[in-house]
């Protein structure tokens, strides 16, 4: 073996590790540094604070950022990392790069429009209060990325190492990370999607990795096998009957077009009653609209595309929005965030909430400390803008929407292996999904694990 191939390697999980949100794993060799995802910490307030706590190193002492997918707890501090130095490619799939930077430059937004209103309400005990980063950040973090296709080998710049992203499922562009490095092999999961979805497109198998970091949100838990369609059409056939609102936090990339395939499906076989669906997200929008674009990254055909967008009414206006809320007749909103942690679907939530004719639709794993967990949890009040409201409304949990893969299908993934891992890193799970996930590898598979503590290095 060639020298360089022995050079030592670490691991070391900055995020992701014991809860479910703000994946960044470390990679260091002698002379470089590469960030596995880079997500903020969303949730309890503990978790949050983290987001503004330095990076265990120097931003500017890594050399490259490699994303798994779009989604806010992997890709949501990238601006921030930015802002304190780094200014290395992060690279990913075509399309996880359109859908990133839909979802960071609405961040950035939210955070500096949430700034501006508590200073001038002077309600934070920070003066000023500042956003974690902004808009011009950002845009700095965007003219960053790079893209690569699936399936291919493309060398990660000033590194040595060598990247391949197959399809992982769950939102467009996923994709499980596969890093040859000094000899060695480590994949990353990423999130994992469903088998048989029917908008995106199946897991690719992996055939082989020395070592294997393995997300774990649902390791403990197995969706219920409902056809989603058949619960949804009845959730809502029941609440307009009583002249209520269905109301549907969801996230915008991944379940608002979900959501939309069912209720296109359920309209087109005459089972839904006639009342309006509204797509009230701008940025659910641009993700839906993306569907169009990335045609290959996804199952449905241009016909069940369009017939998805021409059914619902889509809402960008701010104004739009709010007369949706004002209205009382029976209509279903889909409406971001889909932990209810920001957006227009708090002021729907005000409105809708304290109406026992009304129904919120939870769809997504909740993570603890959202509003979203403690709506699901049977919590009757959660506090919006500094009030609190009561939830009257009937809820409706419809887990078998989720995006993320349940145990089972991780088993079913993990089983693509054509020869072992030497050890799994059992990541992005709360402690017992994630160690009842490890147990299950090495009782199926024999494959020693561990859950790895924040910060703890790992020798490779």
């Amino acid at each position: 073996m060639d020298p360089v191939d022995r050079q030592p390697l670490t691991l070391r999980s900055l995020g992701a590790a014991g809860t479910v949100t703000g994946s960044k794993h470390l990679l260091e060799s002698d002379d470089a540094r590469i960030l596995v995802d880079c997500g903020l910490f969303q949730g309890v307030k503990s978790l949050r604070e983290l987001n503004w706590a330095p990076l265990a190193v120097d931003p500017d002492s890594i050399d490259a950022v490699v994303l798994t997918h779009a989604h806010l707890d992997h890709t949501g501090y990238l601006p921030r990392l930015v802002r304190n130095g780094f200014t290395g490619p992060i690279i990913c799939t075509e399309a996880t790069a359109a859908v990133a930077e839909i979802i960071l430059r609405d961040s950035a937004y939210l955070q500096e429009r949430d700034a501006a209103f508590l200073n001038k309400h002077k309600a934070s005990k920070h003066h000023p209060a500042l956003p974690l980063y902004d808009s011009d950040d950002t845009q700095r973090t965007v003219e960053l990325f790079t893209t690569r296709p699936f399936g291919a080998e493309s060398e990660v710049p000033g590194t040595g190492a060598v990247v391949t992203f197959r399809r992982a499922g769950h939102i467009l562009g996923a994709s499980t990370v596969d890093l040859a490095w000094h000899g060695r092999r480590i994949v990353f999961s990423g999130d994992m999607g469903r088998y048989d979805d029917p908008v995106m497109l199946d897991p690719d198998p992996v055939p082989a990795a020395d070592y294997l970091v393995m997300e774990s949100t649902y390791g403990d838990r197995v969706h219920e096998r409902t056809d989603p369609a058949d619960v949804l059409a009845g959730v809502v056939q029941a609440t307009a009957q009583r002249g209520g609102t269905i109301l549907v936090p969801a996230f915008a990339v991944g379940r608002a077009q979900t959501l939309l395939y069912y209720l296109w499906q359920l309209r087109t076989a005459g089972r839904l009653p006639d009342i309006p669906i509204y797509l009230d997200s701008p940025m659910a929008i641009n993700a839906s609209e993306l569907l169009g674009r990335f045609p290959d990254d996804h199952r449905l055909p241009p016909e069940v595309y369009e017939g998805m967008r021409d059914m619902a009414t889509y809402t960008r206006d701010a104004e739009q929005s709010m007369r949706i809320s004002a209205s009382k007749d029976p209509k279903v909103i889909i409406s971001a965030s889909g932990m209810a942690t920001g957006g227009r679907i708090l002021h729907h939530l005000k409105a809708f909430a304290p109406d026992p004719r009304n129904t919120i639709m939870i769809t997504g794993y909740q993570v603890p400390g959202t509003r979203g967990a403690a709506i699901a949890s049977g919590q009757r009040q959660i506090r919006i803008f500094g009030e609190w409201v009561s939830i009257n409304a009937a809820v409706a949990n419809l887990a078998m929407l989720s995006a993320h893969a349940d145990a089972d299908e991780l088993i079913r993934w993990a089983s693509g292996f054509t020869s072992p891992p030497r050890q799994v890193f059992v990541v992005h799970g709360e402690p017992q999904p994630a160690d009842t996930l490890r147990l299950r590898l090495d009782r199926e598979f024999g494959w020693p694990g561990t859950v790895p503590r924040p910060g703890q290095a790992f020798s490779l």
